[in-house]
């Protein structure tokens, strides 16, 4: 979105640096991370589905940007299999819950851990009085980008 908003080269090239070390340290099949990429039990360790709404909708975004084509093509496909996991593993079908469950918000003090969070349906941004619905927008991104 920083670059979106400023077109400073810097930031894109950043975006992209982030995108490849959280891609690369990805491990799990349906590219849903675990809480913490680093976390000692793993595969035994909390999912993190807010992380993968947030970053597939990021990775949506950061495609439109992209002129090489395979990294483009990555980050399309990466973007669709998490918000296909999103869809088939971790979405609510609860009316009264959030859209997402299984998300992790702060393991070493207990709280939040396999539950629904609040952004990884939607982050609101203070300034702007607007929703950010990441599940939801990425799936609107994806609609879009069709």
């Amino acid at each position: 979105m920083t670059y979106r908003e400023t077109k400073d080269p810097k930031f894109l090239d950043f975006a992209h640096k982030v995108a490849r070390v959280y891609l690369d340290r990805l491990t799990t099949e349906d590219l849903v991370p675990y809480w913490d990429f680093n976390a000692p039990n793993i595969p035994n360790e909390p999912r993190d589905a807010s992380a993968a709404a947030i970053v597939s909708s990021a990775l949506l975004e950061l495609s439109t940007f992209t002129k090489d084509k395979n990294l483009k093509n990555e980050y399309l496909t990466k973007a669709k299999k998490m918000l296909v996991s999103l869809t088939d593993h971790y979405q609510s079908h609860d009316v009264n819950s959030a859209f997402l469950l299984h998300a992790t918000g702060h393991k070493p003090a207990g709280s939040e851990i396999d539950c629904s969070i609040n952004y990884a349906d939607y982050y609101y941004y203070y300034y702007y009085y607007y929703y950010y619905y990441y599940y939801l927008e990425a799936l609107l991104r994806l609609q879009k980008l069709k």
